[in-house]
This record gives structure tokens, sequence and C-alpha cells, in this order.
């Protein structure tokens, strides 16, 4: 079994990559005309349920780390 290896810098660039992803996201979605969100909530939706599947297969691995199966069962639980 592998050991797993706290790195900072691997989480600060995780942390980084982040907060941009949420600030670009907000800024594009607050510039979609009202006009346009109920297609892009049902495109919202379909990453919802890729999402989802892809949480229960990560659970649902037998051979896994511990920590792969409670994030599987946490991206289940909160979708």
């Amino acid at each position: 079994m592998e050991q797993l290896v706290f790195d900072p810098r691997i989480l600060m660039a995780s942390l980084y990559v982040f907060a941009l992803a949420a600030f670009l996201g907000y800024q594009i979605i607050s510039r979609v005309p009202p006009l346009l969100h109920t297609p892009l909530m049902s495109a919202t939706n379909a990453l919802s349920a890729i999402s989802v599947v892809g949480a229960i297969v990560v659970a649902g691995r037998h051979n896994e780390s511990s920590i792969s199966t409670w994030l599987g069962f946490i991206a289940v639980i909160s979708a």
C-alpha cells in the first residue's frame, strides 16, 4: 500500500486553481442573459449526474483507499 505524502505546495496550487475556477465561474454566469439560463441549467444538471455516477463508481470499489471511498460517499450525498 502506498504512503500518502502531504505536500503543502500541491495543496496551495490546488486551492489556487479552485479559487480561480470559482471566481471565473461566477463572472461568466453573472453575465449570462436571463433567456439563456434554462439551457445552462440543463447542462449543469447533466454534469451533476455525471459526477454522481463517477462518485458511485469510486465509492463502490473495494480495493481503493478509504479516502477515495469517503470522498465518493460525500460526493453522492452532496449531489
